[in-house]
């Protein structure tokens, strides 16, 4: 870069259009009017691209080019052979078996004569590879947590390549992704229950009647439709603060070298080698990281879809 960066403490994680490069090759302008050395991403009919626009369709390439090989070799009816198409298999299927199927549940139910309930087959049995032979009825909506889940990891490790960056980082693009969480699960609720139903079914049934009733019952859904726009928002926001976070706490352990060049303590000794081991400690927590907040949205959308299908 050709400008101090103490100029933005947070320009390694915010987004451009252009990616930046560490050799002097090709030169940009950022958003406060600096030079940076880069390669300049071009308008299109008045429309900028940048770096992240760049990365997240990157991401949506690879899940789809990934899960497209795997979804050929698993129709076959073969086990999946590779080391490669096993590591991805073993993570869908443990979305699939220990997030969406049991938090969904199987969508029916049925009381006994003794008053307990249970819950109707819907799980399907084993063609002897491993595969159901018949749907459960969370399956339908694996596809849309599957494409959250995989699109989220693979916007999170980009992060961890040089020069590139993670999407997620972005508000923006949380906050788009918190979205469509919101319009799938409204859709499946409205399926449901009807688009009256499902509003109807954010307040639970207090047994409460006159006037009382009505008031309190109002006053709770009232508190439950807010809480429904905030579980949401906070989708976007906490995928954001951690993955930033992450990349921020690496950018301030690295800039300690820099900090001491300026000072002069001459200490180079023991900053850098503590920068570079902190860096490389933080660099390996933040791909577990990366896996794990995928995870955590994938999970939370996953129960928010659930409250969504059941009344309350």
């Amino acid at each position: 870069m050709l400008f101090a960066a103490g100029q933005d403490h947070f320009h390694h994680v915010r987004d451009f259009p252009f990616f930046e490069l560490p050799l002097r090759i090709g030169t940009a302008i950022d958003s406060h009017g600096h030079t940076v050395y880069g390669i300049p991403l071009p308008e299109i009919a008045g429309f900028q691209i940048t770096k992240f626009m760049v990365l997240q369709v990157a991401a949506g390439l690879l899940t789809f080019l990934i899960f497209r090989g795997l979804a050929k070799r698993v129709r076959s009816g073969e086990p999946t052979k590779g080391r490669f198409w096993n590591f991805w298999e073993s993570i869908a299927l443990y979305i699939r078996d220990e997030v969406v199927r049991p938090t969904v549940g199987d969508g029916h139910h049925h009381h006994d004569e003794h008053g307990d309930e249970h819950h109707d087959g819907g799980h399907g049995g084993n063609n002897g590879h491993g595969h159901a032979t018949t749907g459960h009825y969370a399956d339908q909506f694996l596809p849309f947590i599957w494409t959250c889940f995989f699109y989220i990891l693979f916007c999170n490790l980009l992060g961890a390549v040089p020069m590139l960056g993670s999407p997620t980082g972005s508000l923006s693009v949380t906050g788009v992704l918190a979205v469509s969480v919101f319009v799938f699960n409204l859709i499946q609720g409205t399926k449901q229950f009807g688009f009256v139903g499902f509003w109807k079914n954010q307040c639970p049934d207090l047994g409460l009647d006159g006037l009382l009733g009505v008031v309190i019952g109002l006053g709770v859904w009232s508190i439950e439709v807010v809480g429904l726009f905030i579980k949401h928002g906070v989708l976007a926001v906490r995928l954001f603060a951690n993955v930033m976070g992450g990349h921020t706490v690496i950018g301030v352990i690295l800039g300690f070298i820099a900090a001491d060049g300026v000072a002069g303590t001459m200490l180079q000794g023991l900053v850098i080698p503590a920068s570079i081991g902190g860096q490389i400690f933080i660099g390996l927590l933040e791909l577990f990281v990366a896996f794990l907040q995928a995870y955590v949205f994938a999970y939370l959308s996953t129960i928010f879809l659930s409250a969504s299908l059941h009344a309350h």
